[in-house]
């Protein structure tokens, strides 16, 4: 295999082009940053910036993994972020009533109500688009407007504060030197992978958002699908509000996990799952995030002005995208391709070229 064919191959692949946009956004963080790749270690913990995007990272990567299933039956889920709100708001709340909050046992039923709280938003949420028939982002905009303010009921409106170091742990502590929460991430993500690769979930998942009723004309349980789909979904967004409430100690029902949803959908797209379904990659959903976390990272390091950060942001998301498509590429580069050439067609090989479909048969009536 020649060099042009290998590289045409490794530029066709889905995680390419998010791994090299990663790439160039931390290389842009260097003459800003010198030491931005350097990492010590202090009191035994590793510190970097490195270690601070994974850190940081980490909420949006277990809410957008858990985001990739549901896009890949064709569906959507805007309460992610209601659903980070309302299990670090139960969990605080628990905690706070509590006279020791430092007791294991204490902090494991608190964390236990909050994933409870987020199971049942999921169940309602399937229950909404698989056995009522409601369109995804209906059925999900419910919990994602009350969510919040059942989050502020909880919380009476306020800001709770807890003092434990056992609840600490699972987004501000660390472990074997390492952040606690890249260990969470990493087994949720190798729990995922494991179940839609190494099983035939992956497979039904796919079907189901190919043609959910063809799916289920073959004998697949496309609602039951749908319905465990999102339920995982909100299990990974509890994960995530117990990790942001840990992490600052506290639980804020009107700005925990605000906008998250769309940053883990971006992330999804970012890693080439498409919005219609069907085939997905968790790996790529991964990229994905570490690409968002990194570009906002990247914002605050060149010193945008807090006004136009959003727009900073969505303009690179943009080019990402373009870059991701093919129609895109084909037009740009092949435009370029064929100017070099002095006009002529695009520098196609036979291997790449789609074979001609044959003529149909012709019926002759005599």
């Amino acid at each position: 295999m020649t060099t042009t064919p290998r590289w045409r191959a490794l530029t066709h692949h889905h995680l390419f082009w998010p791994v090299a946009v990663l790439v160039l956004l931390l290389l842009v963080n260097v003459p800003f940053t010198p030491d931005f790749f350097s990492i010590r270690m202090t009191d035994g913990h590793l510190y970097g910036s490195l270690v601070s995007i994974v850190l940081f990272g980490s909420p949006l990567i277990l809410v957008a993994v858990g985001m990739t299933l549901v896009i890949a039956t064709g569906g959507i889920d805007l309460s992610v972020g209601a659903v980070v709100a309302i299990t670090g708001a139960l969990a605080c709340s628990y905690l706070s009533d509590q006279t020791d909050q430092g007791a294991l046992s204490g902090v494991l039923l608190a964390m236990a109500l909050g994933l409870a709280a987020a199971a049942v938003c999921g169940l309602w949420n399937g229950f909404l688009v698989a056995r009522m028939g409601i369109q995804p982002i209906i059925a999900t905009l419910i919990i994602m407007v009350a969510g919040r303010g059942v989050a502020q009921l909880i919380t009476d409106g306020q800001i709770i504060t807890v003092n434990s170091e056992p609840y600490k742990l699972i987004g501000g502590g660390y472990w074997l030197t390492l952040p606690f929460s890249i260990f969470v991430v990493a087994a949720v993500v190798a729990v995922t992978v494991a179940l839609t690769r190494r099983t035939a979930l992956g497979l039904l998942v796919e079907s189901v958002g190919g043609n959910a009723e063809a799916s289920r004309l073959v004998g697949i349980r496309s609602r039951r699908i749908k319905i465990m789909v999102y339920v995982f979904c909100a299990l990974c967004a509890g994960i995530a509000g117990l990790m942001i409430s840990s992490n600052t100690s506290a639980a804020d029902g009107n700005n925990a996990g605000l906008w998250i949803e769309l940053d883990a959908i971006l992330a999804v797209v970012i890693g080439g799952t498409s919005l219609l379904g069907g085939r997905f990659s968790v790996g790529g959903t991964v990229v994905g995030a570490l690409v968002i976390q990194t570009l906002t990272t990247t914002i605050y390091t060149i010193g945008v002005p807090t006004q136009t950060n959003l727009v900073f942001k969505a303009a690179v998301v943009i080019v990402v995208c373009l870059l991701q498509s093919p129609k895109f590429r084909a037009k740009v580069f092949g435009a370029r391709r064929s100017g070099a050439k002095g006009g002529g067609t695009p520098d196609t090989s036979p291997a790449d070229a789609a074979p001609a479909p044959e003529a149909a048969p012709r019926m002759e009536v005599s």
